[in-house]
């Protein structure tokens, strides 16, 4: 996934700001409760130093009663603290609100976006983007309340300073235009080296789920060195850049952190000849230290704020690239409903007119792909390896759109359907079962989660499945491990034919779905399909001779287009390129044989 220079693209970071003030927007009331409180507890804060002159210059050196001013000083110091607790606890609940809102959003677009998006997206990468991205901004967006109390209490201190002593507080401030400035060369110079941590960053955590998801490649090649460098590589990446980044706030933050002090040592010099000369007293020297001291940790906060900026913003550049994709299939904006299957309209019909496809690679796969299917009617497609089989499958679910001609269900375009209603139509089970990290009954009741327990069992039995999960240690309630490897590949397979079933779609793709099971056990996939195909429109995309004499018609695909039509027996006697493709894949599965 490609990453826009920030220097190039100066947009980006303004619409990254916008995401985050559009979120904002969306809390506002609670951001309100925060300044409200954060308010009070300035206020609160800043009355103790004055409070503390009082009862020196009244308490201590007039004789007057010390346990009131004792009493106001704590009390103001209670309410201080109740509001620290109270505003760092409003400063978290919105901050996380927007790290949610971000993150449900971000998952709620990733969903919705074209399989062509996800095949060239790295996996790592928007992981990167959906955690480690919305953990800054959420690191950031519990800055603005804090901070926002904190430049209340640094205007309240200023004022009091001034009104107090003008000539002390001149001298004493004089440093803080200078923390202004490193403070805007510090923003400058950081952003792009935290953008280039946070890229870093997600590399690294790219290397690391490929190397988790393809374990089983890792280990059968004896590739862990390999993978193993890959990631020592991508760590001392980070390192390098994360050690750029720290020479950076090195130069500019000791600076930030000093200038105020300075103000402190001037206090000192001359609020000490003031205090001699009988031009201020005792207390108000004590407070007016008191207050330049409450100036710096606000003063250091505000640098902070603009450290996590930086950050937040680099992320929010990253996280604005996804939301900013526009899916390349979507709905239509008046999307037309299927006829109710208990209607005499319903046929389950499927028909390819003319079909014509490239993928956004370039590779061009179909050239005038027309087939039709008759409702309840099973028929294989049958080519060479990347003749676009597959490719058939994926058309009719809108995984992609076609660039010429037209892919119907029940005599309507596809693209005229909603995508929900489309998939809820069409059923698949892949060559590649997936199954998730759940239970079995979990996994089968994929496509509705709220189906009754005897309708799920109904459906493994009809795949064949209802034996061997009984057997499993908790039944149904097993978990399945991740991608479902400790089941056997036949066993999988029949989990996701279960699963298919309990979609109950009007039309059920079969792509390749015992390629990945042994011949020998080929048999007891088979009679599953032949179950869950029996009265329902299915495309089955096959290879094997035994899997695609379960079909009635087999369409051979041959240079984009259907070659030849008819039984599995007939184009046996009357095409020869169909003999071709079969024994090409006998020829592979006994090499595959003999490898092994």
């Amino acid at each position: 996934m490609s990453t826009p220079d920030p220097h190039s693209d100066q947009g980006a970071g303004r619409r990254g700001w916008k995401l985050l003030a559009e979120t904002l927007r969306e809390q506002r009331r609670g951001l309100a409760i925060g300044v409200a409180v954060g308010l009070v507890w300035s206020i609160a804060k800043i009355s103790v130093p004055s409070l503390f002159r009082l009862g020196i210059d009244r308490g201590v050196e007039r004789n007057g009663s010390l346990l009131f001013w004792t009493l106001l000083i704590a009390t103001a110091g209670v309410v201080t603290g109740i509001f620290t607790a109270f505003r760092r606890w409003v400063a978290f609940r919105e901050s996380r609100a927007t790290e949610t809102s971000l993150r449900e959003r971000l998952f709620t677009h990733l969903q919705g976006l074209h399989i062509g998006y996800h095949d060239v997206a790295q996996t790592g990468q928007l992981m990167s983007r959906a955690s480690s991205d919305l953990g800054l901004v959420q690191a950031f967006v519990v800055m603005i309340p804090l901070t926002l109390s904190n430049v209340m209490q640094i205007l309240g201190v200023v004022v009091i300073l001034a009104l107090s002593q003008p000539m002390l507080a001149l001298v004493a401030l004089l440093p803080l235009p200078f923390v202004n400035l490193l403070a805007r060369r510090f923003s400058n110079a950081i952003h792009p080296a935290v953008l280039a941590v946070q890229a870093e960053q997600a590399e690294l955590a790219n290397v690391v789920e490929e190397s988790v998801s393809g374990i089983r490649v890792v280990k059968g090649f004896g590739a862990e060195g390999a993978q193993m460098a890959k990631l020592r590589k991508e760590a001392d990446d980070i390192r390098a850049v994360s050690l750029g980044a720290a020479k950076i706030r090195s130069r500019f933050l000791p600076g930030i952190d000093l200038l105020p002090s300075l103000g402190l040592i001037a206090v000192l010099a001359l609020g000490g000849h003031r205090v001699i000369d009988g031009r201020m007293t005792v207390g108000e020297l004590v407070a007016f230290n008191s207050y330049l001291i409450m100036l710096i940790w606000p003063l250091r906060n505000i640098g902070m704020t603009i450290a996590f900026g930086q950050r937040a913003a680099a992320a929010l550049i990253r996280v604005n690239e996804v939301l900013a994709t526009e899916p390349a299939v979507a709905d239509p904006p008046k999307a037309q409903r299927l006829p109710q299957r208990s209607s005499s309209a319903f046929t389950g019909a499927v028909r390819f007119s003319d079909v014509h496809f490239a993928y956004p690679n370039g590779t061009d796969v179909l050239h005038g792909f027309d087939l039709e299917v008759r409702p309840g009617e099973s028929i294989a497609i049958v080519g060479a390896t990347a003749s676009g089989k597959s490719t058939v499958a994926r058309l009719l679910l809108r995984f992609y759109d076609a660039q010429r001609g037209s892919v119907s269900l029940d005599g309507i375009d596809v693209r005229s359907l909603r995508l929900a209603d489309l998939r809820k139509s069409v059923a698949v089970v892949f060559e590649d079962t997936l199954l998730f990290n759940d239970s079995v009954a979990a996994n089968i009741a994929f496509a509705d989660p709220n189906t009754p327990q005897d309708r799920i069992e109904e459906a493994a039995r009809l795949a064949g499945a209802h034996d061997f999960i009984l057997e499993l240690p908790d039944g149904y309630e097993t978990v399945l491990g991740e991608r479902g490897y400790s089941l056997s590949g036949g066993q999988r397979q029949r989990v996701a034919i279960a699963r298919a079933i309990v979609a109950d779609p009007r039309v059920l793709v079969l792509d390749d779905a015992t390629s990945a099971v042994d011949p020998s056990k080929e048999h007891e996939i088979r009679a599953a399909m032949a179950t869950v195909m029996r009265g329902r429109t299915t495309l089955v995309i096959a290879h094997r001779p035994a899997t695609i004499a379960l079909a009635e018609r087999v369409a051979l695909l041959d240079e984009g287009r259907v070659a030849a039509l008819g039984t599995h027996e007939e184009l046996l006697r009357t095409s020869a390129r169909y003999a071709d493709v079969l024994a090409a894949q006998e020829r592979r599965e006994v090499e595959l044989k003999v490898a092994q």
